[in-house]
This record gives C-alpha cells, structure tokens and sequence, in this order.
C-alpha cells in the first residue's frame, strides 16, 4: 500500500487533490506512473494499478479531459447527423430516429464519447456535411440516413475517413454504409403478402428516399403494385393516408407501408372506416419498432435489427479513427408475423 495522508482535517486530501501530482504524492509514485494507471496500461503492474486507481475515486480525482484531448488531437465527441432533405418536417422525436439514437448513444457512451446530434435541413445548408466534418469539434460523424443526399455524403466520404452513414448499399459506391438489404425487406414484404391471398397490393412511402425507393423496387420484382406517395411526417402522414384510401381501388386488399409509423396510421384511418385488418385488409410495415408489437392487432412487419446496426456503425467508425478503410455492413432483414396478416 503506499504511504498514509496525514492531515488534521480529514475532508482536506480530497479538496487538494486536484492534479496528477497531488494523486501522485498520495500514492508515493510519480506522476507518469499514476497518468499510466489511470489509463489501464499494462506498463504498471496491476497492483499499482488497482492502488492509484482506488486511491483516484476515494478522492474523487478524475484527470482533465480537456487537456488530455488537447493532447492526443481528439475531442471524444461523434456528431450524429440526421438530414432531412426528402421530408424536412420529419423530426428527430420520431419513434425510428429515437430507437437507433438510443442504441448508438449506448454504444458510443460506453466508448468513452460523447454525442452531439444534429437535425440537418439541407435546402437551408447545402453544405452541411463539409461544414460539420472540417469543424474541428468531433472526431468522427454519423450520418442517419441518405434521404436525398446520396451525392454530397459521396463527395465528403472521399476526403474525409471517420464518416459512417446509416442507410442503402449500392453498389459501388465510396461512402460506409451500414444497414438492412431494403430490395430483400420489400421483396419478403410482397412474397407474404401474396403468399396469404392478397390479390391487389398498395404500397404507401414518399420514394425520394433512397432506402423506400429501393424497398418498392424490391416488392415490385414479386408483385404488381400501385404506389402511392406517403410523407414520413407525423403530421403530413395522417392527411396523405386519408386521400389515398379515399380514392385507391376497392379491389386493394393488402398494403406494404415503407415505414412501421406509416402502417400504424393506415390500421387507424382503417378501423375509422370500419375495415377489418387482416380479414379485408392485411398491412405489412417496415422496421419493428417497440410499439410494433404491442399495438391491437400486432404489427406484421419486416425487422431491422437496430443493436446490431448501432454497434457496427460504431466499430466500424472506431477502426476508421485509427486509419483502417472498412467496407461497407449489408444486414438481412427478417419477417416477423404478426396480426395484421393473415396465414399461409
């Protein structure tokens, strides 16, 4: 053990203790010895280190992080950007952007970063991501989702390494992504539904963004379908819903939504109508959110696992602040079935 305080006020050691060189003296090493134990290095034995670092929380000592980010060049922050260039009046309190934020907080806090979230209008700031990535106040960025900014995440994704965006693969393309295989989710969607009787499928999504797009696609490589237009908007969403099933063909007996929210909507608008889910209409959504489940009929829906997706982005964006160019993470979505269709 190292050598005892000796002090006449007993609350007095733990008001000095203010620097590396106070704890240091404490322990009866030197202040090198104390700045390596803190940090885990296994240049100091485990027992010393087990002595400082129990002497650093009896103390209440935690080393200045400013000034060992002054240091190593880093600031131990990741911005996580949300850009909503297809449905500018999506907000960040959405149920999709809420879940993945949760797990990519956790992932990143127990890091050691913290985040800083912005909600990017680009039509306002054409030049958001070059701005945000030379601003010198984070380390690295992740991007949630390419809405309609698949050019601008390429052209910084050349210049600048520690740059994640969740969101759609294509083939090609310079920028890390990681994300569900969407043409598959769609696809899974329209196979389900034609698999329990659908005659006539409607699929309900706003296709300016990238990853919607290529989940229509995906279901129109199984079925034929009839698109209608649908904002992500909590506040749009509910008026768009209302006219397309005023006015879409009475023989539509099924609907993909692009979005859980949206297929949420559409079983309100329905039982408003009094239309029966599964029996005259059966509804299949798109991320299985929390709440997917617990809704009355629960929600068939086409699963992306956000823990997964959150600690990849992670990983991959800790191995690009190292220097490593990584690929790109396509993950297989999954059908969860549930009440909103009906067996076969």
């Amino acid at each position: 053990m190292g050598p005892e305080l000796k002090t006449d006020d007993p609350t007095d050691a733990k008001r000095k203790v203010r620097t590396l060189a106070d704890l240091a003296k404490i322990a009866g090493v030197s202040t090198g010895t104390v700045s390596r134990a803190l940090a885990g290095k296994e240049l100091v034995n485990q027992k010393t280190r087990d002595h400082i670092q129990a002497l650093a929380r009896e103390h209440g000592f935690r080393p200045n992080q400013m000034a060992s980010n002054l240091r190593t060049q880093r600031t131990g922050v990741i911005r996580v950007a949300i850009p909503l260039g297809h449905d500018r009046r999506q907000h960040i309190s959405d149920p999709f952007f809420m879940t993945l934020l949760g797990y990519l907080a956790d992932e990143l806090t127990e890091g050691g970063y913290d985040l800083m979230l912005s909600r990017v209008i680009p039509d306002q700031d054409p030049d958001w991501l070059d701005r945000m990535t030379n601003s010198g106040m984070s380390d690295g960025t992740i991007v949630i989702g390419q809405s309609d900014q698949f050019e601008l995440i390429e052209h910084v994704a050349q210049e600048y390494l520690p740059l994640v965006t969740w969101g759609n693969y294509r083939k090609g393309q310079t920028h890390c992504v990681v994300g569900s295989d969407n043409l598959l989710g769609g696809r899974l969607a329209a196979e389900k539904l034609v698999a329990s009787g659908a005659k006539k499928i409607a699929f309900f999504g706003d296709t300016m963004g990238i990853e919607i797009a290529s989940r229509l696609e995906g279901a129109r490589n199984i079925a034929e379908l009839v698109h209608f237009p649908t904002h992500l908007a909590v506040d749009e969403m509910d008026t768009d819903i209302a006219r397309n099933l005023a006015s879409m063909d009475p023989a539509i007996d099924a609907i993909i939504a692009a979005s859980d929210l949206i297929a949420m909507a559409c079983i309100r608008q329905l039982r408003e109508r009094g239309v029966d889910v599964p029996g005259a209409m059966q509804i299949i959504g798109f991320d299985d959110l929390p709440s997917a489940s617990e809704m009355s009929p629960p929600l068939t829906t086409i699963k992306q696992d956000f823990a997964v997706g959150a600690a990849a982005m992670v990983d991959i964006l800790k191995r690009r602040l190292a220097g490593e160019k990584t690929g790109s993470v396509v993950m297989p979505p999954r059908l969860v079935e549930r009440g909103t269709t009906r067996p076969g």
